[in-house]
């Protein structure tokens, strides 16, 4: 990659800011090591010194709704004839409740008889999600799949 200089007042190149210019960058291209903060020779508004901040800059914990917290969906079903495989049980049937819970990376499905305390795994219901904003995507797809009330 190459220097871009940084514009000036009017849009003509500011000399002072263009990222050879800084001491740190002079020092580093000189085989030594630069002193400070670097800033890549950028500014806000073109004059030296100043600094603009950026709400979000890309960072996760400043938009809202993508914490990386567990975070679980649940939603009434009543499979078809065939019911739901479960790792721990079997085949469970009638009328369920379908939990999809994202924790550490992974979306697991489990389900449970509607207003019962134990959770089954769902049977192949695990799967890696990297980005927790598709559990509400994955969710009501499993809810697609698994509820079939009419058979």
């Amino acid at each position: 990659m190459g220097e871009q200089a940084v514009t000036g007042a009017g849009s003509t190149p500011a000399p002072e800011q263009t990222p050879a210019a800084t001491a740190g960058a002079a020092a580093a291209g000189a085989g030594g090591a630069s002193a400070g903060p670097t800033t890549a020779g950028m500014t806000a508004d073109g004059a030296a010194g100043t600094t603009t901040g950026v709400p979000g800059a890309g960072m996760a914990a400043d938009a809202e709704g993508t914490s990386t917290a567990a975070r679980e969906l649940a939603a009434d079903i009543v499979p078809g004839p065939g019911g739901v495989m479960t790792d721990e049980v079997g085949v469970v049937t009638g009328e369920l409740t379908l939990r999809t819970a994202h924790a550490d990376g992974q979306v697991t499905l489990t389900v449970q008889y509607k207003d019962a305390d134990e959770w089954y795994a769902v049977s192949g219901g695990r799967v890696a999600l990297t980005d927790p904003a598709g559990l509400d995507a994955v969710h009501g797809i499993a809810v697609a799949l698994l509820h079939r009330p009419e058979g």
